[in-house]
């Protein structure tokens, strides 16, 4: 469940008439009210006859235009609150629920405030609603809303967990960053078959995954055709760098579009990249690593807290490296699975990268680096099935510090990676193997999210229609 900023301004009208118009692709479907600061508030699409959009936007704003002192600038307040696409379709009962809570910890409408400012739900799709409100308490105060959004991701975390829905937070640092709306649309719009951002994040997490020093990295993103631009510091010190995908350009195409590593990925920024670096070894043959690949996973399932989170990262690279090494027949399949795996690369918390898995993962990286591809092709399908074992290693580790994004994702990553072994005739082992029985520590496990109001214990399937965009 993801809170997100969205359109603000200073015109309550523009912005109820987007919300229950068609939308700008004819993508609003069946606009009404969810929600609102009264109960009894008649929605404008079902019962026009007793509240208009015009209606509702004066509700709105008569507190901000009651104000003795100066409005601010911009007095309306609007968050999108959606769902994974893989959740199930949840009422308006429920979505009233999570509006409610949302609007109390952002500080817009605290449990019990009678005074607190005015809002509305809106529901126009099977998968968010959209929260609006204005920047004027009743009693003619301003509300209190720094960290508003934080405090809503906590809030969302809470109901993913009493409802059973995928964790969407990035409170903790390691989920993907997506690409906004308007990168979406730029690549439909340029007929391009995903959005600079995704390609970006993938090429440099393969660079990162080779890379052994600096000016290798750089020399990799250059080499695979992306525009690099390095920043230094007073010293001349390399501290960071930016990545553009040529021909992806914005102000009416007179400046290339940057990104920084970090904002591509929380784990792709130069410190973090630098983290990866390892000496060259010398090119091992296939059976070594793939060894070393079942001596890591073990070494991973009796690993600590902290020490565990270098062996999952130096996973992910292998996985990478693996991915980038494959034949034809099934490359496509391992990426995947490398992508899924990227968020059970990075462990929340603290965190060292001085694992006992995490040299037996590199080593086999960079063997699997250096080996030739054509001889060599037949006997790296073998290494699947080892990299289905420590997927499945990672995947207990996670859960045995009770990360249940990162177990997800793991799990999700030996699924694919048992589907391309099976396309090589390699059958992969149907059951979790001996290695990944992990016994988790007392101490283990974050802080459990606080109670939600009104969120029922479990999570209870309802009916439906089927999702749609």
């Amino acid at each position: 469940m993801m809170p997100k900023k969205g359109r603000e301004g200073e015109t309550t009208a523009d912005l109820l008439a987007y919300l229950f118009g068609p939308g700008d692709h004819e993508e609003h479907v069946d606009p009404h009210l969810v929600g609102g600061w009264d109960p009894d508030l008649p929605c404008p699409a079902r019962t026009p006859d007793r509240m208009t959009l015009t209606d509702l936007a004066l509700l709105l704003d008569a507190p901000v235009d009651a104000l003795r002192g100066p409005r601010p600038t911009e007095h309306v307040w609007h968050v999108a609150v959606r769902n994974a696409p893989t959740d199930r379709t949840l009422s308006d009962a429920r979505w009233a629920t999570v509006a409610a809570e949302m609007v109390a910890a952002a500080g817009i409408a605290p449990h019990g405030d009678e005074h607190a400012c005015r809002w509305v739900a809106v529901r126009h799709a099977p998968d968010h609603i959209h929260l609006v409100a204005t920047l004027a308490r009743q009693d003619g105060r301003h509300p209190r809303i720094r960290g508003d959004i934080p405090k809503m991701h906590t809030a969302a975390r809470a109901f993913e967990t009493a409802w059973g829905l995928e964790p969407m937070s990035p409170l903790d640092q390691t989920a993907r960053r997506a690409p906004a709306t308007g990168e979406k649309e730029k690549a439909t719009r340029r007929g391009l078959a995903e959005p600079a951002r995704d390609h970006l994040q993938r090429t440099v997490r393969e660079a990162a995954a080779h890379a052994t020093s600096d000016t290798d990295f750089l020399n990799r993103l250059l080499d695979a055709g992306l525009r690099v631009r390095e920043h230094h510091d007073e010293n001349g010190t390399l501290d960071g760098y930016a990545v553009a995908l040529p021909g992806d350009r914005a102000d009416h195409g007179t400046r290339p579009v940057w990104f920084s590593g970090r904002t591509l990925a929380y784990d792709l920024s130069l410190p973090r990249v630098r983290e990866r670096f390892e000496p060259a070894v010398s090119p091992q043959d296939w059976a070594l690593a793939q060894d070393r690949i079942r001596r890591a996973a073990a070494l991973l399932a009796n690993a600590g807290r902290s020490e565990g989170a270098g062996d999952v990262a130096a996973l992910g690279d292998l996985l990478v490296v693996a991915a980038a090494q494959s034949p034809a027949a099934v490359r496509e399949k391992v990426r995947h699975a490398a992508a899924a795996f990227e968020q059970a690369s990075r462990a929340p918390g603290a965190r060292t990268l001085e694992g006992a898995a995490r040299a037996g993962f590199k080593a086999s990286a960079r063997a699997l680096n250096h080996a030739p591809r054509g001889g060599g092709a037949s006997a790296l399908l073998t290494l699947l099935v080892a990299l289905v074992e420590a997927a499945e290693a990672a995947a207990a580790w996670h859960r045995a510090q009770h990360y249940r994004a990162q177990a997800k994702a793991a799990s999700q990553a030996a699924v694919l990676l048992r589907e391309a072994a099976a396309l090589t005739g390699t059958p992969a082992p149907r059951t979790a193997p001996r290695t990944v029985r992990v016994t988790p520590a007392a101490e283990r496990g974050p802080t459990p999210p606080p109670p939600v109001t009104g969120v029922p214990p479990r999570p209870h399937p309802e009916p439906g229609p089927g999702r749609s965009r």
